[in-house]
């Protein structure tokens, strides 16, 4: 009794004391295993941006030296045969359209099943669940007779319809789980103070749900600008409509040879524009991330 008295008064006896700042095996292992996992991702982020400052043939014979051998002749000459200041922009055309039409149609939409009840409500919002069903591919040659029968074949601006419609059940589903967290309470004093359905949307719930926003934002322009198919075979290799992701693969060198240095100076173009905006809205993606963590 008295060991246990003067124990609990000084504290915990050296025996139950846990050394810090010593590595175990199962930490050793879990650090390893983090190390390993991000050289898989960052390596072939390395490999592709010193190769863009490569001929080809140094490509092959040194890839991971960053020699840096043939400076900016490769975006140059990406540059001219691709065209590609026509295809950003026709890539930023619909990629932005895109997901400025996404938001348009997925935050009130959001809104109204996050405050509805009922069964209309859940049946709604199953739905919009059952969109994850539905594989890509799956809907392409409805969505190919679609553009033609409404004389729109061959236009960007078909894509900047189908895009929006492909995302609103990810969009709509985890929108409405953020404003769900929105305190009704919240929704009941502005009403008190006279405000309207579409202010309470902007001036209570969008303020409140901005990192679910930026997530969305993110996944989709990721996935807008990243799109291949669809483009490919409803816009075309039209030059003067075709996108960044379209136009890549037409880079070949003499004699129908794949010139590895253009499609890696053509690919770090492509790819810089996401790094811009997950640099931009990274950080409500995070928060997020942390607030989803937090409520479950």
């Amino acid at each position: 009794m008295t060991s246990t008295i003067v124990e609990t008064a000084t504290g915990p006896t050296t025996a139950s004391r846990r050394p810090r700042g010593r590595m175990t095996r199962g930490l050793v292992v879990g650090y390893v295993g983090v190390v390993g996992y991000a050289l898989t991702l960052v390596l072939p982020l390395y490999w592709l941006f010193v190769s863009a400052f490569k001929p080809r043939i140094e490509i092959l014979a040194q890839p991971f030296v960053p020699t840096f051998s043939s400076g900016i002749s490769n975006f140059v000459e990406v540059w001219e045969r691709l065209d590609v200041a026509r295809a950003l922009m026709s890539s930023v055309y619909i990629t932005v359209a895109s997901l400025a039409l996404t938001l348009v149609l997925a935050v009130p939409a959001a809104y109204a099943l996050a405050r509805s009840t009922g069964r209309v409500a859940t049946w709604v919002e199953r739905l919009y669940a059952l969109g994850f069903l539905i594989p890509g591919f799956a809907a392409l040659i409805p969505t190919l007779l679609l553009a033609i029968r409404l004389g729109m074949f061959g236009s960007r601006e078909f894509m900047i319809m189908y895009l929006p419609a492909s995302a609103q059940p990810l969009a709509v589903i985890l929108l409405t789980q953020f404003m769900r967290a929105v305190p009704p309470e919240l929704e009941e004093s502005a009403r008190m103070d006279g405000a309207g359905r579409l202010r309470i949307l902007w001036s209570v719930y969008l303020p409140m749900v901005r990192s679910g926003v930026a997530t969305i934002a993110i996944l989709n322009f990721i996935g807008f600008w990243n799109e291949y198919l669809y483009t490919l075979i409803i816009v075309g290799v039209n030059p003067f409509k075709r996108t960044m992701q379209v136009a890549l693969p037409t880079l070949q060198g003499n004699q129908g040879v794949t010139d590895f240095a253009l499609v890696c100076a053509g690919t770090v173009i492509a790819v810089l524009p996401v790094f811009l905006v997950y640099a931009v809205l990274n950080r409500r993606m995070e928060d997020a991330l942390v607030q989803g963590a937090v409520k479950g």
